[in-house]
């Protein structure tokens, strides 16, 4: 049976619909999705620091809330894990660092109390690399997270755990981030959507570096009018983040026009050998240019010089990495990870100079891009260089022998693209011949996170590749 008319199944913004009128309880949607959690999260390992109890309370206190009429948020009932990198009250916030196992929050993120105001309930956090440092899920505190699709696998990172969670169904949609693409590789490796937003699309609060566009948080969902849902609630203007658009996130609602003929779409595997592609993955967005050819675009073989998003993105994320945990690296280095250690050094040694140069050579991508996408309406290109790998790993030792030389260096295909600070959806693009996960990156113009998201609901619609769930996450009763 089409798992897909479970409940734990079914999209978001049904199920707030169903709840609003009335045809499930809140309670019956906790539990059925705590439920879920129980059968498939031993396996998993994506959803941490679960409070059974305390979700129940809130689930009841929020049914309570519609008996007696009073108004209810959008999201009003719906479950959601809160990546652990973020606070959210009374969870603890270990950022997958063993020093910090015991760490609870005492506020909220400004993410999680926007879905909190809209009237989600947090049940629990997501796993997450060290620190969010790297594109797959293991840490001291809770272990490795591994891939639904196949247990032996990664699922990505740093929003792992989240992305495993939303397609095994533990819950509707989850909150993410993404520096050098740690919401796009999960998407793309658990076959869900995951977006990194334009810089300011989604104001972030606390963060460390005021003025920052490198790191950002989007949504994660199963589809992208999902994502676009919980876009409609995370993003819009907050004067604490001062690079804040002055928008609203009500466009978010929008319904989508699924025809884009005429739409111009450059394509790449590459960005013209800035970095090796396994063969796979080649073959893979070479299919996917003839999905959007038939849906009548304007199609071409071209890519942005982006020779300079190496050192921009090297110099910009070390001295981010330096200032947020440069008194945790003070006191617990011997507790840390190698390349953790060697990425955070990196900030430390940085000058002025330095930071200056890249502040310079950012700048020269930005104005690349706006040339660039005056030109084409997007640009297509792989998430991932490999496919998922083993979950025993750090990282690929080499692509197409060619060796990498640190965690970082099998991410380009992604961390070119946070350079430039342009908004990028990672779709479901298919499977290997193993059943694995691929993604294909959609990306735009700057703040044209609405038209990215039209587009990718388009290719969504004629592939139908994100409609697969893991066999795994099925019930033998259904």
């Amino acid at each position: 049976m089409d798992n897909s008319t479970h409940l734990c199944f079914q999209t978001a913004h049904e199920l707030a619909e169903s709840i609003r009128k009335r045809e499930f309880t809140v309670r019956e949607v906790i539990e059925e999705h705590l439920e879920q959690i129980n059968r498939i999260n031993p396996q998993v390992n994506a959803i941490v620091s679960l409070n059974e109890e305390r979700a129940l309370r809130e689930a009841d206190a929020a049914d309570k809330k519609i008996a007696t009429g009073e108004t209810i948020g959008p999201l009003h009932g719906l479950p959601i894990a809160i990546k652990d990198t973020h606070n959210a009250k009374g969870f603890p916030t270990t950022k997958g660092f063993y020093p910090l196992r015991d760490n609870f929050a005492n506020s909220d993120d400004l993410i999680v109390e926007r879905l909190k105001a809209a009237g989600a309930i947090v049940i629990g956090k997501t796993n997450t690399p060290e620190f969010a440092a790297g594109a797959h899920t293991f840490n001291e505190v809770f272990g490795v997270t591994r891939n639904p699709y196949n247990l032996n696998r990664t699922v990505g990172g740093s929003s792992g755990g989240a992305a495993a969670a939303v397609t095994s169904g533990m819950i509707p949609f989850a909150d993410g981030s993404d520096m050098g693409g740690s919401c796009r590789y999960p998407a793309a490796f658990n076959n869900v959507v995951g977006m990194r937003t334009s810089p300011g699309r989604v104001p972030a609060y606390p963060k460390p570096a005021l003025f920052s566009t490198l790191g950002v948080q989007g949504p994660i969902a199963r589809s992208v009018v999902d994502a676009s849902f919980m876009m409609s609630i995370i993003a819009g203007y907050d004067n604490r983040s001062p690079i804040s658009i002055e928008e609203t996130g009500e466009k978010f609602l929008k319904p989508f026009d699924d025809d884009i003929t005429g739409l111009r779409i450059a394509w790449t595997t590459d960005l013209g050998g800035l970095f090796p592609v396994d063969s796979s993955v080649i073959k893979n967005v070479q299919e996917q240019v003839k999905v959007f050819e038939d849906l009548g675009c304007q199609v071409e073989e071209d890519y942005p010089d982006l020779s300079e998003a190496d050192e921009v993105f090297h110099v910009f994320r070390a001295w981010e990495f330096e200032m947020s945990y440069a008194e945790l690296f003070d006191k617990y280095q011997s507790f840390m990870k190698e390349s953790f250690i060697w990425n955070f050094n990196k900030g430390r040694e940085l000058k002025g100079i330095d930071i200056g140069r890249a502040e310079k050579l950012r700048y020269k991508l930005y104005h690349k891009a706006r040339e660039f996408f005056k030109k084409y309406d997007a640009l297509i290109l792989p998430v991932s260089q490999v496919p998922p790998f083993s979950a025993d790993i750090e990282y690929p030792a080499e692509i197409n022998g060619v060796k990498m030389e640190t965690y970082l260096d099998w991410m380009r295909s992604c961390y070119y693209i946070s350079a430039l600070g342009n908004p990028a959806l990672s779709i479901p693009s298919g499977f290997t011949t193993d059943g694995l996960p691929m993604g294909m990156q959609i990306v735009g113009p700057y703040k044209a996170d609405y038209e990215v998201l039209r587009i990718g609901k388009a290719f969504e619609k004629a592939t139908g590749y994100g409609k697969k769930r893991p066999q795994l996450s099925i019930r033998e009763t259904m």
